[in-house]
């Protein structure tokens, strides 16, 4: 019974967050482009997005859907003008940092800007992963010299803690064409929460308990300046990214 009544609620909390994102997508943001001038428009849709999915985050906790326990949360708020890596053990975990952290963006799958309820709001400041490197790399560092973090999930898969996929090299690349310092967070539950093929109903009979620890910052221009070799570069900063989040 217990099962059942959270399953409703569950379900309860992520309609509202669908007409929050239907009212934000096909409303505010296309009559945001009217009314607001060009140059304001990136810091209009990063605020909205920052204070809505906050909003959420603690309509989750105040319901008792989920709990989240941040280690050093002034710091983590704080982030500024930064790489973020992060470990990914739910498909809320960007909505969760992002509601979190001001002036935050993030590396979206092509798949969600297409679909119709999100297009309008992941076309705004998120960077899709299927755009040719060099645009790809191009945009990043565009947001970046605008102030805005980026979030990027290198394994690229939802993962358990105990599980420790590879990490792939595009942090690291991005990282040395914007030459931005690299802060690593891990992000964990262990109540396997919205994972892979999960439906969003089963939240079992406890609040699904997160928890966020930030890690030591990733000195990116004093790993360039010890190599003359992009090849060796990339590769320590992979290697430091996943000691950070792995360890």
């Amino acid at each position: 019974m217990i099962k059942f009544f959270r399953s409703v609620l569950v379900l309860f909390c992520f309609g509202i967050f669908g007409a929050g994102a239907c009212l934000i997508n096909f409303l505010l943001f296309p009559s945001a482009k009217i009314f607001i001038k060009k140059e304001k428009l990136n810091d209009f849709y990063s605020e909205t997005i920052h204070k809505v999915w906050r909003f959420f985050t603690n309509f989750l906790i105040f319901t008792g859907v989920m709990k989240l326990n941040i280690k050093d949360r002034k710091e983590i708020e704080q982030i500024k003008n930064k790489i973020i890596v992060s470990t990914h053990p739910s498909f809320i975990d960007v909505v969760i940092l992002i509601g979190l952290i001001p002036r935050t963006t993030c590396i979206a799958k092509e798949a969600l800007a297409r679909n119709p309820i999100m297009k309008n709001i992941l076309n705004t400041i998120f960077i899709t992963n299927e755009a040719n490197l060099e645009e790809f790399q191009k945009q990043t560092k565009e947001l970046l010299d605008e102030g805005f973090n980026v979030i990027i999930f290198p394994s690229g898969i939802r993962h358990r803690r105990n599980e420790f996929p590879k990490i792939k090299k595009g942090a690291a690349l991005i990282a040395l064409n914007a030459k931005r310092n690299i802060v690593p967070l891990k992000l964990y539950t262990d109540f396997d929460f919205l994972f892979i093929h999960q439906p969003v109903w089963q939240a079992g009979e406890k609040p699904v308990v997160f928890s966020l620890e930030k890690c030591p910052e990733i000195n990116v221009l004093a790993e360039i300046q010890k190599h003359d070799s992009e090849i060796i570069i990339k590769k320590n900063i992979t290697k430091l990214i996943e000691n950070s989040l792995y360890n």
